[in-house]
């Protein structure tokens, strides 16, 4: 299926990152104009305030989609360039909801042009780790990104179900396994069905997207025939 193989692209290559986003968000929310972007002006003072280069994959994601919030900030939040953060050793860009996660590059790798990407989290036990690897290049992490935030619209284009383990195995074979990376630590995996995205969280939680009310009409309505409620 199409979104399968551009995705699929969309891991190995820069460019193709971008291009699915486009294509994603002219399918799936709203088309990208060139006013979407943040401007270079507005990235270069991010770089003078803070005393460090951002790296070129970041950058073009800025520009390309920098102030759409409704394909960036539903849930959680892209940062804008005036409120990036350098702490812990990382870059932070993208914080979670209730300020508990944050997404960041760690500073030694900000010559490369797409690093990697780290989670970190704010834990109770002060001996444990608070850093996790996320997802090994930026660009990956924004296609990610843009997937998660079309789940949290209205109503109308999207739901979410307590499944049990038995559920998800029909899942397994009514949907398509999309290609994007394991989530590092969590259990969390990304199908498609027609005009749905899907997206089922440690075989307790499924998340629903549609593109159209009457695909998920179609896919609330149906009897028995993918998930047992």
């Amino acid at each position: 299926m199409p979104m399968e193989s551009d995705l699929l692209r969309a891991l190995d290559d820069r460019a193709a990152a971008w291009a699915f986003i486009r294509d994603f968000a002219a399918e799936w929310v709203s088309p990208l104009t060139a006013d979407d972007g943040c401007d270079d002006a507005e990235l270069d003072a991010a770089e003078a305030r803070l005393g460090v280069r951002l790296p070129a994959a970041l950058r073009e994601a800025y520009r390309l989609f920098g102030r759409r919030e409704d394909l960036t900030c539903n849930q959680d939040r892209l940062l804008p360039p005036d409120k990036l953060v350098v702490e812990q050793g990382l870059l932070l860009f993208r914080e979670e909801n209730q300020w508990v996660a944050h997404w960041g590059v760690p500073v030694e790798d900000l010559d490369q042009d797409d690093p990697r990407v780290v989670m970190t989290v704010d834990l109770a036990d002060p001996n444990a780790d608070p850093k996790t690897p996320w997802f090994d290049r930026v660009s990956v992490a924004c296609v990610e990104m843009v997937m998660s935030e079309a789940l949290y619209v209205p109503e109308d284009l999207a739901t979410c179900y307590e499944v049990t383990p038995e559920d998800v195995e029909v899942l397994e074979r009514w949907a398509t396994r999309l290609p994007l990376p394991d989530y590092p630590g969590e259990n969390s995996r990304w199908f498609a069905g027609p005009d749905l995205l899907l997206r089922e969280d440690g075989k307790a939680w499924l998340w629903v997207r549609a593109r159209t009310e009457e695909a998920l009409d179609a896919f609330v309505d149906e009897p028995e025939e993918w998930l047992r409620r």
